[in-house]
Order: C-alpha cells, then sequence, then structure tokens
C-alpha cells in the first residue's frame, strides 16, 4: 500500500477547519495592523538561502531540500519565507510603492529532519515582515502583533523572551566571546556541538541535547552591545512596560540564523514540550542590502501553524465547522427541503 513520505502528513477535513479558523484569525489580525499578503514560490534557486541564512547553518547543511533542474541550476524547496520575501521586496521594487512595506504569508515550508511533535519535513508558517524602518517602536508593534494573535486565538498560556544581537560588530564580538566561555566545556558538548563551535557557536546555545543544555543553562554570557544598540533595546523594553507585554530578558536566544541582528524573540508555551517553541523572530537589518538591495533594516516573525494546532487542542480549543440539517415528515415536503436549504445556504455563502 502506498503511504505519505516520512516527514509529511495529510491535514484531514475534521483538522482543516482547525487550521482554517488560525488562518482566518491570523489574516483579520495582520490587516488590522497594516499588512497586506505576499505569496511567493515554493521553489527558489538554492544560493538564496545559503546567501541568506549562512552556509554553517543546520538548514543549508543538512536540511535543506536541493535538486538540480534541466539547466543544472540548483533548486531548493523553501525552508523559511525571509529570504523569498526580501528576495521579491528588492526584485519587484516594492520599497518604490511605499515606504514602510508590511507583508504577511501563509504557506507550506520544508526541512529534511527528523519528524517530531509539531514539525514535519513538510511544515507550514504564517508570518510577518515588516522592511523599512529601524524604528524600535516598530520592533514593539511587531511583538504586540504576535502576542496578539496569540490571544485573539484563546492562547494565553505563553512566555515571551527577548534579546539583542546588537549591530554587526556586536555580534562579531558577542561570538567571540561565546567561543571563550564554551572553550572549556568542549569535551562535554556532543558532536554536533563541537562541529558548530568552530563554524556557528551561536547554534550551541539552542542545542535540544539534555547535555549542552544543562551546560549552556550554568554559564553567564556578559552583555557586548555599543551604546547605540544598548539604547534601541532598553527602547524595545520600555516599550513593551508601557504596553503591559510581560517578558523575560534571555541572552541565550541568538536565533542562529547568519540575518539577524538587534531584537531578537522567542514565543513558547508549555503544551508542545522539548521544543516549546511557537513563535519566533527579530530584527534583519542588514540582509536586504546583503542581497543586492539598498540599506534597508527590517524586522519579522513566523509561527508554526503545526505548533498553533497543537496548542490549541491541548487547551481543549477546537473550531467547528457549520451545517445545515433539514428534516421533512413527508415525501410530498421534498422539494419544499431544497428550496428552503438552497436559500439558507445561499445566506450563509462567503460570496452572498
Amino acid at each position: 500500500m502506498l503511504k505519505a513520505l516520512r516527514g509529511t502528513k495529510d491535514i484531514l477535513p475534521e483538522e482543516v477547519c482547525l487550521w482554517q479558523s488560525i488562518e482566518t484569525s491570523a489574516r483579520n489580525i495582520f490587516a488590522i495592523y497594516g499588512y497586506k499578503e505576499i505569496r511567493t514560490p515554493i521553489i527558489e534557486e538554492a544560493s538564496l538561502f545559503i546567501r541568506s541564512i549562512g552556509d554553517a547553518t543546520d538548514i543549508v547543511q543538512k536540511e535543506m531540500y536541493v535538486f538540480y533542474d534541466r539547466s543544472r541550476r540548483a533548486i531548493a524547496l523553501r525552508p523559511e519565507a525571509t529570504a523569498s520575501v526580501v528576495r521579491a521586496y528588492i526584485e519587484d521594487s516594492l520599497s518604490h510603492k511605499e515606504g514602510l512595506c508590511k507583508l504577511y504569508y501563509i504557506g507550506p515550508m520544508f526541512r529534511s529532519e527528523r519528524p517530531q511533535k509539531g514539525r514535519q519535513r513538510q511544515f507550514h508558517q504564517l508570518g510577518v515582515e515588516a522592511i523599512g524602518s529601524g524604528d524600535s517602536l516598530l520592533d514593539v508593534e511587531v511583538i504586540l502583533l504576535a502576542v496578539s494573535l496569540l490571544k485573539a486565538l484563546g492562547i494565553n498560556d505563553f512566555s515571551l523572551q527577548i534579546n539583542s544581537l546588537g549591530c554587526e560588530k556586536d555580534k562579531l564580538a558577542m561570538i567571540e566571546d561565546y567561543r571563550k566561555v564554551l572553550r572549556p566545556y568542549l569535551d562535554s558538548l556532543c558532536r554536533e556541538c563541537n562541529t558548530r563551535y568552530n563554524k556557528n557557536i551561536l547554534r550551541v546555545l539552542d542545542c535540544k541535547n539534555p547535555g549542552c543544555r544543562e551546560i549552556v543553562k550554568g554559564i553567564k554570557f556578559k552583555d557586548s552591545l555599543c551604546p547605540a544598540c544598548s539604547g534601541h533595546f532598553e527602547s524595545v523594553k520600555k516599550g513593551l512596560n508601557q504596553l503591559g507585554i510581560a517578558y523575560t530578558v534571555d541572552r541565550k536566544i541568538v536565533r542562529g540564523l547568519d540575518y539577524y541582528t538587534k531584537t531578537v524573540f522567542e514565543i513558547t508555551q508549555k503544551e508542545l514540550g522539548a521544543k516549546d517553541a511557537i513563535c519566533a523572530g527579530g530584527r534583519y537589518n542588514n540582509l536586504v542590502k546583503d542581497m543586492g538591495g539598498k540599506d534597508t533594516p527590517a524586522i519579522g516573525f513566523a509561527f508554526g501553524v503545526e505548533r498553533l494546532a497543537l496548542s490549541l487542542k491541548g487547551l481543549g480549543l477546537e473550531a467547528f465547522s457549520q451545517r445545515i440539517f433539514i428534516a421533512t415528515p413527508e415525501k410530498l415536503l421534498r422539494s419544499e427541503e431544497r428550496r428552503v436549504g438552497k436559500e439558507c445556504r445561499s445566506r450563509w455563502s462567503p460570496y452572498h
């Protein structure tokens, strides 16, 4: 018997109602905040992700689905959406149409990793990208948007962790400091983290190996932000405080993709178990320029749709579909039954 590929999953009709509820809530909230939908291709040139995400990341080295087309070009199934959105922003000259470009997306992503709770090899994300402003108030608004979506869905039991990676110089200094602090623990780190130590040390802080997590948990990392980046981060915290959004500053939130700078954040939800991140995001002020565009700051986030669905099920929150049942006692009324059914359906149609 033929079966779905490992790491892929059929979304059956009884589940689709919940997914549609999540997507509808997201579209409504995003529209309120002034975001417009963008739909980018599922396939891109592999070099797009190697250049943006970083060739030393797990995604590029181990997880990306790459094949060669008839022209021998390396083509990748998109492992994330930010790079594709930025590519479209540059290619389609979206900066000429509006100063601050606010976009959202909903769609499938692909990574060849071990299937686990809430994450398949084909998984789905919904997220936003705000391109064109470096103001700390935009950081606050984007985080508020993520929090508002969770609350709109009825998910209130979550935790927000924030950090700042600073500018490019700050980030390089931070990487060297992490290498210095972690060097004595190399023999105790897992094999993957020993490789990450030289290639992408920030990924060590995100390792899920219990031994590595215990080591990282006990280490104190110093603040190495320059005055400008420190001031930006203080403004973000002040803005969140004014809005009454609870958060924890966690220096271990680093977001291992190369393009992140300044504010980074994660939202976790305990219903998801060990890998409890339901949303992650941050600033990527250099990415547009690095990909051939103008020097343009930006920030965004992504939610895992599967993880949102798991959280809602764990909280006992289910979507329901509307159905019409009409019963008639006599055969003579069958025609009337059809007429009433047709009228009810036309009244409830989204196109009515």
